[in-house]
């Protein structure tokens, strides 16, 4: 078989912006570490984007999401809520806090069903003194960790309801979802990662804007970002006498890779609008065709960002793994979803709950090509080569 000469790849960066410039500055003015204005100036860019008073940046979603849970008091002898069908880095912050993960499976957004957690709270917890125990295992289920899985907005205001009725902490892992927001509703005009107590964002190099590797967290508790601040800079109380007060951490960004947020930011909206592009192309040449269906979005008073794309394989007769090979011979990178969490490393031994529709999921996914530079021309190379098999 002839392959394509051509290679699309999953999901690429684009520095079609002010990238090379942003970044010569600040090689140019030799603050390239995590000293410089760019870490400054992108927290602010960030936070005026998001509405929020105060953003704090890190050297990753996951050190972010480990900031979070650390300024939300979450530690040890705790459980908190989280799903099981998501990236493992939402999952391990909660064990480097001491605490223990119960994973939830997911509705048909991929996001953590709301009704499966009431559903657990109501069958296997009980309230005492303003705390939520777990009866099985006597633990203080202190917080919900909820992922707005590929830029998909998850239920937040049933979440809302459930943290205020079961006295939780509402963590939202948006690191895939940066620019979700609400169009209508009582929410109208709130972001992903700004409705729950603590949000944190991801720049990886595969996310919607990148620094290469980076993060960020966000609160409506103005003293959580600033503790998330002062841990991430190794809880220095005396820069000049290295004097520490706690424990701390080296979660830092550098001002290279502020720099170039700062230019990926300025792009984001165009980004999100080529995405939404690519993902209507995808559903208009493939859905309901030759057994496949792309996954809807939300778009009932939501703009997702539409950061990923879901193939999900209807016909039994398709085998995902053998599909994505295929694909790879053809020149077109794909992928499956993520393996559940609860049946990793020693992720067994946690506590599952209503899991079907995430092991369905993770059985019938084809996770494919969304960069922001992807031409109309590849992607209908992808739809022409899927309807072919």
């Amino acid at each position: 078989m002839q392959t394509r000469e051509t290679f699309i790849p999953l999901s690429v960066p684009n520095f079609a912006g002010n990238e090379k410039a942003y970044v010569s500055d600040a090689v140019v003015s030799e603050w390239v570490s995590t000293g410089g204005s760019k870490v400054s100036d992108f927290e602010a860019a960030v936070a005026a984007y998001t509405g929020m008073p105060r953003a704090v940046a890190c050297n990753s979603g996951t050190s972010g999401l480990h900031l979070a849970l650390l300024a939300a008091g979450v530690g040890p002898g705790q459980e908190v809520l989280a799903p099981t069908l998501t990236f493992i880095a939402a999952v391990n912050p909660i064990r480097y806090a001491g605490a223990q993960p119960v994973f939830i499976g997911c509705d048909d957004s991929l996001c953590m069903s709301p009704a499966a957690a009431r559903a657990f709270l109501q069958d296997r917890c009980e309230k005492r003194g303003g705390k939520t125990y777990n009866r099985a295992t006597g633990a203080w289920v202190s917080a919900l960790l909820v992922v707005h899985v590929f830029g998909a907005m998850a239920d937040l205001p049933a979440f809302l309801e459930l943290a205020r009725q079961w006295d939780l902490v509402l963590i939202e892992d948006a690191t895939e979802a940066l620019g979700t927001r609400y169009t209508a509703g009582p929410l109208v005009g709130r972001m992903a990662g700004t409705v729950g107590d603590v949000g944190v964002y991801s720049f990886n190099g595969n996310k919607i804007i990148t620094t290469g590797a980076g993060g960020m967290l966000v609160s409506n508790h103005p003293d959580w970002a600033e503790h998330a601040k002062h841990l991430s800079t190794q809880a220095k109380a005396d820069e000049l006498q290295f004097l520490h007060d706690e424990v701390g951490y080296n979660y830092r960004m550098t001002n290279l890779q502020a720099a170039l947020g700062l230019a990926q930011l300025e792009q984001l909206e165009g980004f999100i609008a080529h995405k939404h592009a690519r993902w209507q192309q995808y559903k208009a040449g493939l859905d309901g065709k030759n057994g496949y269906r792309i996954l809807d979005f939300d778009e009932n008073g939501i703009r997702p960002n539409k950061w990923f794309y879901s193939l999900y394989l209807e016909d039994p007769r398709h085998d995902r793994d053998g599909m994505i090979a295929a694909l790879k011979v053809r020149g077109i990178q794909t992928r499956p979803v993520w393996a559940l969490i609860h049946e990793q490393a020693d992720y067994g031994k946690n506590e599952a709950y209503a899991l079907e529709k995430a092991q369905d999921y993770r059985a019938k996914i084809v996770n494919l090509p969304c960069s922001t530079n992807l031409s109309e021309e590849d992607c209908q190379r992808v739809i022409d080569t899927l309807l072919e098999l």
